[in-house]
């Protein structure tokens, strides 16, 4: 089955779970309505890839929105967006610890024989195909950079 079809039966689900389902079935419309969009504009069908990205963006947003909710003392919004983020990474593949991620970083750096700032392009490129859509985009940027100093 794939991703947009799960998204279609898990949101069906939510609706005939009513209360218990609101935010489920909120948070899997927005996804939704974000994948129709993209197919729209591109004028194709997405596939599970394209698909994960779009999540992994819905992620970010809403990690991006807590830090600045934190900045503004709503705990109501932070939990809201945190309770949003993990209905979100239940579609998403498992995510790589840290120690994971320095692993692969460290495997990066040796195979593209970088060692300034300046060649953190070429580790990224040979590194995202590997962690995308299972770690957070910062940390790996932030772990790319201590190997780079």
């Amino acid at each position: 089955m794939s991703l947009k079809e799960q998204l279609t039966v898990d949101m069906k689900e939510a609706m005939k779970a009513r209360e218990d389902g609101k935010m489920r079935l909120s948070v899997i419309r927005l996804v939704r309505g974000a994948i129709r969009q993209k197919e729209i504009d591109g004028k194709c069908e997405l596939g599970d890839d394209d698909v994960l990205a779009i999540i992994s963006k819905e992620v970010k947003q809403r990690r991006d929105s807590i830090e600045e909710f934190k900045k503004g003392s709503r705990a109501d919004l932070v939990e809201a967006a945190e309770q949003e983020i993990g209905i979100l990474m239940s579609y998403l593949p498992k995510q790589l610890g840290e120690d994971e991620v320095r692993a692969l970083v460290e495997e990066a750096v040796k195979a593209t024989g970088a060692e300034t700032a300046k060649d953190m392009g070429k580790v990224m490129k040979e590194l995202m195909p590997k962690v995308k859509g299972k770690a957070d985009g910062k940390m790996v940027n932030n772990i790319v950079r201590e190997f780079l100093k």
